[in-house]
């Protein structure tokens, strides 16, 4: 369930261009008439804005606000304003570029898209970068961390609810040998994660548990300081509780000596119109205070103006 606020009659995509354009015009720009109008919009609206604004005014829309706005605000506009697909691929290219950290940002997009898009950023990617996501993904990492995002990132994942008890059953015996025997980057425990739909995957866990006594990501804390192991549990969590996956992001983010801004902006931007209603309801739930709340704490001026419109206040 999405948070976004779109108004019952919202104004025609030339409209909204024109206002947008006068926001940058004059002294000095109009960055709350760019919030109102932005943060009340739906992507496929934000795409119509986009073609009205380059076919009135002859310059991108991201062009103009890249100009006119600056620092954390103006990534947590750009980073919005951008279709999800193009958003996505955006991020997964950024994070090929940068060190370890970044390798959650990849499986992050791998493991919390559903099938079809995770193929629209495959496609996206195609289009602005002229390579794969996958080539570019397998030739900036190496070794076991290679062996996990590559296929996750190329599997067209199962979407419905059917699952098979016999094969939950079996698939978590073979994963707790493996961990077991902490053979970790084994090919068949790569094979369950990559290739098997969240509904198996939760059936599987959920027997993993019954039959063995311990969660899975309890299993594969053996060894706390494992880099490998923090990313195999992230891609569990991710998979199938994306929302605590997403609190704890958050958690990390505003609650740190300093705010991560770079996480805040993605999960708020990246999960206004999916499931970011659920993260404030974990978020309240674990931290005992709204998120709209520990943002406005934590942040100030446009950025915060701007990520408390997109998250609404209270739990709504």
């Amino acid at each position: 369930m999405a948070t976004l606020r779109v108004p019952d009659v919202v104004p025609s995509p030339v409209e909204d261009a024109e206002q947008l354009r006068k926001a940058f015009e004059g002294w000095g720009t109009n960055e709350g008439l760019i919030i109102s109008i932005l943060t009340h919009r739906n992507a496929a609206q934000r795409k119509l804005i986009q073609q009205a604004y380059a076919e009135t005014y002859g310059e991108e829309l991201l062009k103009s606000l890249d100009k006119e706005l600056s620092s954390e605000f103006e990534r947590a506009v750009l980073l919005w304003t951008l279709v999800p697909a193009e958003r996505d691929a955006f991020l997964a290219n950024e994070a090929t570029k940068r060190f370890t950290s970044s390798n959650k940002v990849l499986l992050e997009i791998a493991t919390t898209r559903s099938s079809h898009d995770l193929l629209l950023v495959k496609q996206a990617y195609h289009a602005r970068f002229k390579k794969s996501l996958e080539e570019d993904v397998a030739y900036h990492t190496s070794g076991d961390l290679r062996k996990l995002l590559v296929p996750l990132l190329s599997t067209y994942r199962y979407e419905g609810d059917e699952i098979s008890v016999p094969l939950a059953k079996k698939e978590a015996k073979i994963l707790h040998e493996k961990i077991s025997d902490k053979a970790y980057n084994d090919e068949e425990l790569i094979r369950i994660l990559s290739t098997r739909s969240k509904a198996q995957l939760n059936a599987t866990f959920n027997h993993y548990n019954n039959e063995f006594g311990n969660a899975i990501n309890k299993d594969l804390k053996a060894d706390k300081d494992n880099e490998f192991l923090l990313l195999l549990r992230q891609t569990i969590k991710s998979l199938t509780v994306p929302e605590k996956y997403f609190e704890k992001v958050l958690r990390l983010a505003i609650n740190k000596l300093g705010t991560d801004e770079g996480a805040l902006t993605r999960v708020v931007t990246t999960r206004a119109e999916v499931d970011l209603h659920r993260i404030k309801q974990e978020y309240h739930r674990r931290n005992s205070v709204p998120l709209d709340q520990a943002i406005v704490k934590d942040t100030s001026g446009d950025y915060e103006k701007f990520l408390v419109e997109l998250v609404g206040h209270g739990d709504a």
